[in-house]
């Protein structure tokens, strides 16, 4: 690694998926024009690790967590809390074990504002509702680490998550200000029209997700692979710049044509 390079901050995201009319959808969020980081771009929910996701004291509030160290448990943690407070949708369950429908999740509402501002964390709020984090409804999907040149890095799990009966997401209108369930090939289709901005990950997991027609599909083939961490580097051809990623990645392609986006931040593919 090169020793200049900035340090990459353990980050997750989750892809929220959902069995539409005549194929799998995901839930996107788009990103606040003047955010640092991917503005403008449609996402997945998600964002870095805070330190509340690190406390001991969340095991206790956890579905899923044996087996799992502590900073496993905390991007699987940091995935849900973010997902929370942009979307509004909650992985958790409530104290007879079944997973809470929008009836449920309207008192907890407006914990959303004081988790992103660290004001409390995960488990003040579980433990005041007796409710546990859905951590085993969370499949690994992908793993893709920042390239050492760009100035502001991130270490990001993507964990694949069935959308939960009777929560319907909405963004936050601050960090998202907008959102929207579209099939992986429509959110393609955009990028490549030129209406939609999709950093590389986001495109290159889009393109792993169009692989299956429905969520019980994508779960298993989810759950059935094994994940690589993927650090893009780009290469100078005659006919360009190029991203490449490793064939034991399993991606369909490996490179890409692409441009450095917004003064290195990060790779956009068009």
């Amino acid at each position: 690694m090169n020793d200049k390079a900035a340090p990459a901050i353990p980050s997750a995201s989750i892809l929220l998926v959902r069995d539409g009319v005549s194929a799998l959808e995901v839930f996107m969020v788009v990103r606040h024009k003047e955010i640092e980081f991917a503005s403008g771009a449609s996402v997945f929910p998600g964002g870095r690790v805070a330190a509340s996701d690190r406390e001991e004291a969340l095991r206790g509030h956890c579905d899923g967590a044996d087996g799992l160290d502590g900073e496993a448990l905390a991007m699987r943690a940091a995935a849900l809390r973010e997902c929370f407070e942009e979307s509004g949708v909650l992985l958790a369950r409530s104290g007879d074990g079944a997973m809470l429908t929008g009836a449920a999740l309207s008192g907890l509402d407006h914990y959303r504002q004081s988790l992103e501002r660290d004001e409390l964390g995960l488990a003040e709020m579980l433990g005041a509702h007796g409710l546990t984090l859905a951590c085993d409804a969370l499949v690994p999907f992908s793993h893709w680490i920042t390239p050492e040149f760009a100035p502001k890095r991130f270490n990001t799990l993507f964990f694949l998550a069935a959308a939960p009966h009777g929560q319907e997401p909405r963004h936050d209108g601050s960090e998202a200000v907008d959102s929207i369930w579209l099939t992986p090939e429509k959110a393609l289709a955009e990028a490549n029209a030129g209406s939609r901005s999709l950093v590389l990950a986001t495109r290159m997991n889009l393109m792993r997700l169009a692989e299956q027609n429905n969520v019980a599909a994508a779960l298993d083939a989810a759950a059935a692979r094994t994940i690589k961490a993927i650090q893009p580097i780009v290469k100078k051809r005659p006919e360009g710049m190029f991203v490449c990623i490793p064939e034991e990645a399993g991606y369909a392609l490996t490179e890409i044509p692409a441009k450095v986006a917004r003064g290195g931040a990060w790779l956009e593919a068009r």
